[in-house]
């Protein structure tokens, strides 16, 4: 078939990334899309996924890319898509965060070409609760493939993690059924993340449910790969969201490893045939030989949100520490009262420096992902 071509050549180590089949500017699905993660894993690099809430910070990460010259993901969570559309608009059925996550996926649409960027679109964390924002995402989906042929995101991810595992994959397998004719990749979570990101708060949760086991694993991969080979696992080896200070999160991303191992043996293959595609969350502040080490394990997508909005305060803050006096009032600064302050108040000279700031941990992340020319 056409997919298996194209991941038997992504699974090519060495081979450019830019010669996986179907792979182009702008924004990359189905098959090609799948083959570029293949690319990835045989390769031993991951595709960061950056969390944006405006156009301004997606354009960050496209022109981040660009200079990079590498693929990139564009992620929007349900809260991050609801501020997208105007945090005005009603909300109780997830509209604006429907609106917002489409209006999102159609405005990176509308300028990813224009950088020469390859990037994947995708839905961050979807809660139970939240499964009608997910619908509707979905409806947006085969809106646009019944006119493109393809879906308008690139993958969504189902965050089932909270309810029982038998719940979790049951729902995931209903979703990736409806999916699947799309060529939509779906992103699952088994075992819980840690911290508090957008609204939810798993904090308190227990020790042990930060922690995968094989067994865990091996049940999503008997209950989707008959549906389709394109998804993925956040399997938990300790992540958290958030930062924290270095030894507070004790991440043991060689679980990753044993989970493939327990995975190959029961298909058959080889103890290093890393059968599984695996997303790390938790990304922002985690130590380099952690991240290493779960490249080595079959890790494609990681997750930068906490470290990427502190960057984009910062060009604010610094651009204010360098103005101060230019930014107290529209006129009147240290050369004298009359002298004019627009130029600095205007929001896209301090919102600029917002996104050269973010350009540099965007690409930041992408050497620590090896996801470098």
């Amino acid at each position: 078939t056409t997919a298996r071509a194209h991941h038997l050549h992504a699974e090519m180590p060495g081979a450019d990334w830019k010669s996986v089949p179907g792979v182009k500017p702008g924004v990359i699905t189905g098959d090609a899309a799948w083959a570029l993660m293949a690319h990835a894993k045989a390769n031993g690099y991951a595709i960061p996924a950056f969390n944006c809430t405006t156009s301004s910070s997606c354009n960050a990460v496209l022109e981040a890319a660009a200079k990079a010259d590498r693929p990139i993901m564009i992620q929007f969570s349900e809260g991050g898509s609801a501020f997208y559309a105007g945090k005005s608009l009603p909300n109780k059925k997830y509209e604006a965060s429907i609106l917002g996550a489409v209006s999102g996926a159609h405005h990176v649409r509308q300028v990813a070409a224009s950088y020469g960027v390859t990037v994947f679109v995708h839905s961050d964390h979807c809660a139970k609760k939240l499964l009608p924002w997910f619908d509707g995402m979905l409806a947006a989906d085969r809106e646009y493939f019944d006119k493109h042929g393809e879906p308008l995101f690139s993958s969504h991810m189902l965050d089932l993690s909270e309810e029982p595992d038998e719940e979790n994959i049951a729902i995931c397998a209903k979703y990736f059924k409806e999916m699947a004719p799309m060529k939509l990749i779906l992103e699952m979570e088994i075992g819980i993340t840690g911290g508090v990101e957008d609204g939810v708060d798993n904090s308190d949760v227990a020790r042990d449910k930060l922690y995968s086991q094989p067994e865990d694993t091996y049940k999503v991969w008997e209950a989707l790969s008959p549906i389709s080979p394109m998804f993925t696992i956040a399997a938990a080896f300790g992540n958290v969201h958030g930062v924290y200070k270095a030894g507070n999160v004790k991440l043991q991303p060689e679980l990753l490893g044993n989970f493939q191992k327990y995975l190959a043996e029961k298909l058959g293959k080889p103890a290093d045939a890393k059968p599984f595609f695996f997303v790390f969350h938790g990304g922002s502040g985690s130590e380099k030989k952690d991240i290493e080490a779960a490249l080595a394990n079959g890790v494609v997508k990681m997750n930068v949100d906490t470290d990427t909005q502190w960057a984009y305060w910062k060009g604010i803050l610094d651009f204010y520490k360098s103005n101060e006096d230019k930014l107290q009032g529209q006129m009147g600064n240290s050369k004298g009262p009359d002298e004019p302050n627009k130029s600095y108040y205007d929001p896209r000279k301090w919102l600029r420096e917002a996104e050269v700031s973010m350009v540099g941990r965007v690409k930041e992340a992408c050497v620590d992902l090896k996801n470098v020319n």
